[in-house]
């Protein structure tokens, strides 16, 4: 809500900033799906080796 609040405004206040923003933001989101998408597999591999370094301390405490 606040964000369309905020474009609302932007468009009353200068509204060739605001149609472009409009048509330039669904390109940009495209363009930086392929950094969310590294992102969400470097956060998965760091998981991943936190949970092997982090497994003999679980066998040693489960025993």
């Amino acid at each position: 809500m606040v964000k369309f609040l905020l474009f609302c405004i932007l468009l009353v206040l200068c509204w060739p900033v605001a149609l472009a923003a409009l048509i330039l933001y669904p390109i940009v989101w495209l363009a930086l799906i392929p950094f969310r998408i590294a992102g969400i597999a470097v956060g998965g591999v760091l998981a991943l080796i936190g949970a092997i370094f982090m497994f003999p301390a679980r066998v040693l405490r489960a025993i």
